[in-house]
């Protein structure tokens, strides 16, 4: 899962990364990779803190995905981690999930819930985000989290 969840934030990475100039453009790989990391990794801790049926509810019902407190509470995550990897200022962190968080998680809710795209499911992506397996990816992206 972690694998495409990557290919969804690197389509998506244009304004928010790669044409942000608080990211050297030497950087964007390793911010693409560090905000997957830490998009999964935020969804993984609401899913295991408790959260699992509000990850449920996005994803089944599809419901303005902005303005849903998942959304809200893992663009805090991921801005807190890309602060301390990339020593960005709130402001910088803020303005690139605000611009990329809702929209991935937009895209990948929509992408779950066609029949005619078996890249994501809602099964897989509960089981990933319970513990499942998540690939090796997820390892890698760690690392570059320095978890």
């Amino acid at each position: 899962m972690l694998d495409k969840l990557l290919e969804l934030v690197k389509e998506n990475a244009g304004d928010a990364i790669i044409n942000n100039p608080a990211i050297p453009n030497s950087k964007n790989d390793a911010a693409i990779k560090a905000a997957t990391a830490s998009l999964f990794k935020a969804l993984q801790g609401t899913a295991k803190t408790g959260g699992l049926n509000s990850i449920k509810d996005l994803f089944q019902t599809g419901d303005n995905v902005a303005s849903s407190p998942v959304v809200k509470q893992v663009s805090s995550n991921v801005a807190g981690d890309l602060m301390k990897k990339f020593g960005l200022d709130k402001a910088a962190a803020g303005s690139i999930v605000s611009l990329l968080i809702p929209i991935v998680l937009s895209k990948l809710v929509k992408k779950t819930n066609d029949p005619n795209d078996n890249n994501f499911n809602l099964d897989g992506i509960i089981g990933a985000l319970a513990g499942g397996k998540a690939g090796g990816l997820l390892g890698t992206l760690k690392g570059l989290l320095g978890r």
